[in-house]
């Protein structure tokens, strides 16, 4: 079972920063693909960013420019570098993982980001 533990989330005003954390309990060479989703109430979870080693890294058009996804290898831990939040940005942002060699799809449990305007 894989587990993925996330941190980093809270309160910010807009136009400030934040740093989620995701880290794996599995090794990182185990792992094709992390990314960062998010949700807002009513509405379908939206990919924010990904990263893996066949992709590379992918943006929604919405954060391109703002955010920064990069990974820890040695810590199988992926991290979302959040800058120039905008209200908008405010929803839970789940952690995402893929293995190399299976279809099924990790989740973290989420965590809170608020942007106050």
């Amino acid at each position: 079972q894989v587990q993925l533990v996330e941190s980093g989330g809270g309160l910010v005003q807009a136009g400030g920063s934040l740093r989620l954390s995701c880290a794996a309990s599995i090794s990182t060479f185990s792992i094709k693909a992390m990314g960062w989703y998010r949700q807002t109430p009513g509405q379908q979870r939206e990919l924010v960013a990904k990263i893996g080693s066949l992709i590379g890294t992918n943006y929604a058009d919405s954060v391109k420019g703002r955010f920064t996804i990069s990974r820890d290898n040695a810590e199988s831990t992926v991290y979302l570098q959040m800058n120039s939040l905008k209200p908008e940005d405010t929803a839970v942002y789940y952690c995402n993982a893929n293995l190399w060699g299976s279809s099924q799809e990790y989740w973290g449990q989420g965590t809170q980001v608020t942007v106050s305007s």
